[in-house]
């Protein structure tokens, strides 16, 4: 028999435990809604603060889903941004007490990083999903707004390039890109952005919990002067060339490829080798926390890569350096308390004298008087590869040297090496070889810190031993060398393989195949001009140019004029410089180009031209 009031027992424990719980999830639900209405009304503010965005050609995305995520997910992107400076992930967050130190953003002591490392996921697959149409990477921004801040813009380093900003900086920040964009661009930009961030539908809830939106006075969100200021940043951003912002598609996707190791990127001139090296150059150091060293030969090029950098990318270029071959084996040397005593003037005094002891009048001088050339084989075959030993010499292929050497030819050619050296150590001097090889020496002893990623453009015109210094600062780690290049346009004599320089690409190689500055017509005459010329590549074997499958442009075709004189070159050299004037060209358009550098010094000494017009010298011409 049961126990009177057992059963309205139970029942006012079972009520008592459900209002427990709905008591719990309230007080969650009250918790939510406040988190969800201080969400939206930041998302709210922030979206009127970049309202003047509207005015210089944006399009919003409001209230997007995180592409990929499941159904019924709440996770959103705040605003996404498509205008003429390119696509902007946005959110919003109320977040203060905000600080930035070392690459990582902080709320008070704590560490709030991870945080934002699904929305700088978001990012890089956002410029997947464009590369395939030709944008380049760097168009693609996620950006944090702290509502309510005027910080200004701060990348983390350690997310990517991800930045955070204040919301009285956002506007002038994401305007500051200027137009890289045309508006064909931007259509089919937007229509892939648009399918790639889906709208957030609205959930059925089974009950209606909604709140009448109270009126409420709220403060002007830009004042006259912040709303002139994003203008003012619009104006003020330096126009860019097309290729800046829209690469072809498998340019696009070259620049974001992660290679397992050392990789070469080759082709013909014109197909965009150091475009695609730039665009990866800034790639790489929004994708990781070192720096990034890109270097060449000739030591004016790096001066107009920085410049293009600073227009392409500017939110990276503390974090790429651009830099000569030997002013870097020159740094490298002096970081590392080493003294060095460069005087080429001294140097060559030097070799003059070794020629005039061991040289002129031998095998030497009978084969070639010439001493330049013994000089270039010296730097480039024997300095070039550090060889130290008559017997590495003796039997070494020599590749594009086009001078065979027989046994005692070579013996001599190691004697006028050792006497040249002598005359170095009597004067206390190095020359530009020996840099190279003292570089290279302290960086296997020491390795460098800092720089995980090479690129080397030019990369044909580089000795092995350079070569061998600059992957010793990267070794073989993924993406850490570049090689950009093409055999072909080789200036500098000393052929030598990658293998020498230990150094393999073996299934890392890719060639561009399309020619997008030369005409057709320009192509054709350049390769009938090389036709049977013979090469190395840095591959090893017989170098087979890399023609173009695809040459994109038109024009006039080359016209070729033969002189009686000299003079009657120059004169109609002068004349046609002037026609070109006349019709509307601009002379800043206009190259002369010599055969040497002695023709292009005589050139700017015997041609005089009148009315205002001259040949700058390559030393004269600043970085543009």
């Amino acid at each position: 028999m049961g126990q009177a009031g057992a059963s309205a027992g139970v029942e006012a424990r079972r009520q008592s435990a459900l209002a427990t719980e709905l008591d719990r999830r309230a007080a969650e639900a009250r918790a939510a809604a406040e988190r969800w209405m201080i969400a939206h009304r930041t998302e709210r503010q922030v979206a009127g603060t970049l309202a003047p965005l509207t005015a210089c050609g944006y399009t919003f995305l409001h209230d997007r889903g995180w592409p990929g995520a499941r159904r019924g997910s709440r996770s959103q992107i705040d605003h996404v941004l498509v205008g003429p400076g390119g696509v902007f992930i946005v959110d919003t967050k109320s977040w203060r007490d905000v600080t930035v130190a070392g690459g990582r953003i902080f709320r008070g002591q704590a560490d709030v990083t991870d945080d934002l490392s699904g929305l700088a996921d978001v990012g890089v697959g956002t410029e997947g999903v464009l590369a395939e149409l030709g944008l380049a990477p760097g168009e693609v921004h996620v950006v944090v707004v702290l509502a309510g801040s005027a910080m200004d813009p701060v990348p983390l380093a350690s997310l990517g390039g991800l930045v955070v900003v204040g919301e009285r900086r956002a506007s002038a920040f994401i305007n500051g890109f200027g137009g890289r964009l045309t508006e064909r661009q931007l259509a089919v930009v937007l229509g892939a952005v648009n399918a790639h961030f889906p709208v957030l539908g609205d959930e059925p809830v089974p009950l209606d919990l909604s709140v009448a939106e109270p009126v409420l006075d709220e403060p002007a969100l830009l004042t006259v002067d912040e709303v002139a200021e994003t203008f003012l940043a619009g104006m003020l951003a330096a126009p860019i060339e097309e290729w800046m912002a829209f690469l072809h598609p498998d340019q696009a996707r070259l620049v974001r490829r992660s290679f397992s190791g050392p990789a070469r990127i080759r082709g013909a001139a014109g197909t965009g080798k150091t475009v695609v090296g730039l665009h990866r150059a800034a790639y790489l150091a929004r994708a990781s926390t070192g720096r990034v060293v890109v270097t060449t030969f000739v030591k004016t090029l790096p001066a107009v890569l920085g410049s293009l950098l600073h227009r392409l990318a500017p939110d990276v270029v503390e974090r790429v350096e651009f830099t000569g071959v030997h002013s870097f084996a020159v740094r490298v040397l002096r970081e590392r308390g080493q003294r060095v005593s460069l005087d080429l003037g001294a140097a060559n005094q030097a070799f003059n004298y070794a020629w005039n002891r061991a040289g002129k009048d031998g095998p030497l001088g009978e084969l070639d008087p010439n001493s330049r050339y013994w000089r270039d084989e010296i730097a480039k075959v024997i300095k070039g590869r550090g060889l130290s030993t008559f017997e590495q010499y003796a039997d070494l292929p020599r590749a594009g040297r086009r001078r065979p050497l027989r046994i005692e030819q070579r013996r001599a050619v190691w004697q006028l090496h050792l006497a040249y050296e002598g005359a170095l150590r009597e004067r206390g001097l190095v020359d530009f070889e020996d840099l190279i090889l003292r570089a290279e020496a302290s960086l296997r002893e020491t390795p460098m810190q800092g720089v995980d990623h090479v690129i080397i453009d030019e990369a044909q015109d580089l000795s092995c031993a350079m070569l061998r210094m600059l992957h010793a600062v990267v070794g073989d780690r993924p993406d850490g060398l570049t090689l950009i290049g093409d055999g072909q346009q080789t200036i500098y004599p000393g052929g030598y393989s990658l293998a020498e320089a230990g150094i393999s690409v073996a299934g890392r190689g890719v060639v561009l195949a399309t020619n997008y500055r030369n005409t057709r017509e320009i192509a054709l005459f350049a390769s009938a001009v090389v036709e049977g010329d013979e090469f190395v590549d840095l591959e090893g074997g017989p170098g087979r140019a890399d023609a173009a499958a695809e040459v994109i442009r038109t024009g006039p075709s080359p016209t070729l004029h033969s002189f009686a004189s000299l003079a009657l070159h120059d004169a109609a050299l002068v004349s046609h410089v002037r026609t070109l004037v006349a019709s509307d060209v601009d002379p800043g358009d206009i190259g002369v180009l010599t055969a040497t550098n002695r023709d292009a010094l005589a050139l700017l000494g015997h041609v005089p031209l009148s009315g205002g017009l001259s040949f700058p010298r390559d030393d004269q011409l600043a970085a543009v």
